[in-house]
């Protein structure tokens, strides 16, 4: 029997107990050795765990115990294990942003970015954070004259100038636009799911939580 579409994308998250689409959550798995392994592809083989995308939850399945009571035996937990699942989508940012380059949907240097606003092309921004202010004000003021006054584009501003230069095997990238296709689109998710990872999550996951059963594995 072929599972239903909503069995097939959505998990229970082990701390909060939400039912939640794949994309808004965090697989973990176990290695060989028993040690607890982020899946952020989903691709790992084994049962796997769910936590919804958001660091301090991480944390706190963590700090108790929660991911013993999911995976049903003794665990072994990495160092900062959430601050290690932020530094891999922080590289899936990165690796997105190489591979949108290499697919050609992304274009840098002031002129270039102003050409893609104009023309319409244009789907996000980049700027380095460490950029000067002068430059994002005025790729602001190209946007709103193309886009009217209300009009924006979503933002990349997480990376540094090395960072992006790296990232697109170009020296000092400051200012970029990512274009309309399916790699400039990749881009633009997995900086949402980063930026999304690092809000705070503003729920009390605490009420009654250590009380219930942990999420059934998958």
């Amino acid at each position: 029997m072929v599972p239903r579409k909503s069995e097939q994308t959505t998990r229970q998250c082990l701390v909060t107990r939400d039912i939640l689409t794949k994309d808004e959550m965090i697989r973990f798995v176990l290695a060989p050795d028993d040690s607890v392994v982020p899946d952020l592809k989903m691709r790992l083989p084994g049962r796997g765990v769910w936590v919804t995308a958001r660091m301090e939850l991480v944390q706190q399945a963590a700090q108790k115990g929660l991911f013993a009571r999911g995976f049903k035996q003794k665990v072994t937990l990495p160092d900062r294990l959430a601050e290690l699942v932020a530094e891999q989508l922080e590289l899936g940012c990165l690796s997105a942003l190489s591979m949108a380059r290499k697919a050609g949907q992304i274009v840098t240097g002031f002129a270039k970015v102003e050409t893609a606003i104009a023309q319409g092309s244009a789907i996000g921004l980049i700027h380095a954070s460490d950029a000067a202010e002068d430059g994002q004000k005025k790729l602001a003021q190209v946007v709103r004259r193309h886009l009217g006054s209300d009009g924006e584009l979503p933002l990349v501003r997480r990376f540094s100038a090395e960072a992006l230069s790296t990232a697109l095997g170009q020296g000092n990238v400051v200012h970029g636009a990512l274009l309309a296709g399916s790699a400039g689109k990749a881009v633009r998710n997995q900086v949402a799911r980063l930026d999304a990872y690092l809000q705070p999550d503003i729920r009390d996951s605490d009420s009654g939580q250590d009380d219930r059963h942990a999420a059934d594995a998958s």
